[in-house]
């Protein structure tokens, strides 16, 4: 009997760079809600690759959790109220849905088990848990210390001698 789906990279709950990066760019642009901010303003602030932020500003856009206008003063806005977005929505969309364990795809991995396999039923409770949790979430609850946020991303830090 072959067991290749047990030597795969694990994919329980954590979430993906992905979903990261989107989370952390909706958090930038909800702490400053009155102006726009640019993709390479953003990806300097989180030292993440600008290539990579692209991919997820794109998405993000196309989803509607955020504006961008081009040209000469344009940035990157919220795409509705930070009240409006939820972060279980957010998750959902970045993430597709959660698969805690092999026997969650179509086709399964080939465990004898799954026809009778009750851990298969707790594990569908727990995602359901988990997207309920974030589902209580928006990004308005997530910016609530807008100050201290402001003061983490958006002043120069002092640099060590």
């Amino acid at each position: 009997m072959e067991h290749e789906c047990i030597f795969e990279e694990p994919t329980a709950l954590k979430l993906s760079t992905f979903t990261d990066y989107s989370l952390r760019v909706l958090v930038f642009l909800a702490a400053r809600p009155e102006r726009r901010a640019t993709i390479a303003e953003i990806a300097a602030t989180f030292g993440v690759s600008e290539h990579h932020l692209t991919k997820v500003v794109h998405f993000l856009a196309k989803s509607g959790w955020l504006a961008s206008v081009r040209g000469r003063g344009g940035g990157l806005t919220l795409g509705k109220p930070a009240a409006e977005i939820v972060i279980g929505q957010v998750v959902r969309d970045t993430e597709g849905p959660l698969r805690p364990a092999e026997c969650f795809d179509d086709g399964g991995c080939g465990c004898s088990l799954v026809p009778v396999c009750h851990l298969r039923d707790a594990m569908a409770e727990a995602v359901e848990a988990f997207n309920a949790v974030l589902d209580g979430y928006t990004l308005a609850d997530m910016v609530r210390n807008r100050g201290a946020i402001s003061q983490l991303l958006f002043f120069p830090r002092a640099v060590a001698p």
